[in-house]
């Protein structure tokens, strides 16, 4: 008798918590290694093709883990200032002054409480993709009679050095430039443009209404100009003959 055929869910099966705690373990150790980059190699880093993109991301810009406390992004702030300020690259100079407005927006919008969730729930939404991204893959291979599991599965085939690359390696080191990110990206830069357009009304309503007052103060003292003058009749002169 022919043995049952194993059920599938239809639920996507998420990574096994042991392959998500390897991975953050390799993530770590490139996060680790790229922390003793020389101030030529964090400015290269923050000024590379492309870093218009990257750089939307805060956690990748102070190299620093979305559950890290609030005092870590602090402390990982000022080391990184110091490496790429101005004054401590002053054969580079000009590249450096950009770094540095880089990592100190980043600094910023850690500190708003409001951007800091925003950017921890694009990230949350990238883990959900990765998870849907895996669960296809899975599809794919029962259908071509590979089996169930994937390359996500198993941590010895997910090395450091392919972590960056990878739809895992993307979301746990926080990089933006994976596609699951771009749908958030694309969100957070829709909101940047209304917060700029609302600050844009306020600051045009600030400026109607002081020229406004300003012209009713004019008219009135105008007004009691007018009233405090008197009628004079020009003088008379004596017919000369």
């Amino acid at each position: 008798m022919a043995a049952p055929a194993a059920e599938t869910s239809s639920e996507p099966k998420r990574v096994d918590d042991s392959v998500l705690q390897s991975f953050f373990s390799e993530v770590k150790e490139i996060e680790k290694r790229d922390s003793v980059l020389t101030p030529k190699q964090q400015i290269d880093r923050l000024l590379r093709p492309g870093s218009t993109y990257f750089n939307l991301n805060p956690f990748e810009v102070l190299q620093i883990s979305p559950e890290a406390p609030i005092e870590d992004v602090k402390k990982q702030y000022r080391r990184l200032s110091i490496l790429v300020h101005p004054d401590k690259n002053p054969e580079d100079r000009e590249r450096a002054q950009k770094a540095f407005d880089v990592i100190n927006k980043a600094h910023k919008s850690l500190e708003d409480e409001e951007q800091r969730q925003r950017a921890l729930e694009v990230i949350e939404e990238a883990k959900g993709r990765t998870d849907l991204m895996i669960e296809e893959k899975r599809k794919k291979q029962r259908k071509a009679g590979k089996g169930d599991k994937v390359d996500e599965d198993d941590p010895e085939k997910v090395s450091p050095s392919s972590a960056r690359g990878s739809p895992a390696g993307n979301v746990l080191s926080c990089d933006i430039s994976s596609p699951i990110l771009v749908l958030g990206k694309r969100k957070r830069e829709a909101e940047i443009r209304e917060q700029e357009k609302a600050q844009q009304e306020k600051e045009w309503h600030k400026n109607y209404e002081e020229s406004r007052e300003n012209r009713v103060s004019s008219w009135k003292n105008f007004q009691t100009g007018k009233k405090s003058k008197t009628f004079k009749p020009p003088k008379h002169r004596a017919e000369t003959r």
